[in-house]
């Protein structure tokens, strides 16, 4: 049995055809079918996710270290329960609505092209992060940490500055209405 995958390519793999080893580094997987598997205890280095189908996936103790996500569908996915040891996570063209990232630190994360409803960014620390043209529509921002991020093109997003830590955040006019909502005040 082989513990460690390094620098192979996985295309359109379903869960079940996954191999026994527990940790993959630099591997790339490419239209794979992971819906609903159970991913716990994997670790995952310098891996990239393509087109893949992760909705729903388990994370219960996964490490991911420098990951990336292209265009995969990760909706559901409780990256709150994942390993916290180097956990660094970036995506792009991404569906991550319902999404969980409790207490997760994940500073310098990019989100890029996103749809993030109703994700769950809690006590996350996102510091200095980019979100780059996403939809944050519902999504939860309480105790967050968000010093130096980026949110200048992204959208319908609410975030109270008084219980979220904005210091430094960059912020366009068109996303003045998210910082004041809770204030019921119209800006036009």
């Amino acid at each position: 049995m082989q513990l460690l995958q390094e620098d192979q390519t996985f295309t359109k793999l379903s869960a079940a055809e996954l191999t026994s080893a527990q940790t993959y580094e630099h591997c790339k997987f490419v239209a794979c079918n992971f819906a609903n598997a159970n991913l716990d205890g994997l670790v995952f280095i310098d891996c990239a996710f393509e087109d893949c189908n992760l909705l729903l996936i388990s994370v219960g103790s996964t490490g991911f270290q420098n990951v990336t996500f292209k265009h995969c569908k990760l909706s559901g996915v409780n990256f709150g329960k994942a390993r916290d040891f180097l956990f660094e996570v970036n995506f792009e063209g991404c569906i991550l609505d319902n999404a969980v990232f409790y207490k997760k630190k994940n500073k310098k994360g990019r989100f890029a092209d996103c749809s993030m409803i109703e994700t769950d960014l809690t006590e996350a620390d996102l510091t200095e992060a980019k979100f780059i043209n996403c939809n944050l529509h519902r999504a939860f921002f309480s105790r967050t940490i968000l010093k130096g991020a980026d949110l200048r093109s992204s959208y319908n997003f609410s975030i109270d500055p008084d219980d979220n830590i904005v210091k430094k955040a960059h912020f366009s006019l068109h996303g003045l209405p998210g910082l004041l909502a809770k204030y019921d005040i119209k800006v036009e």
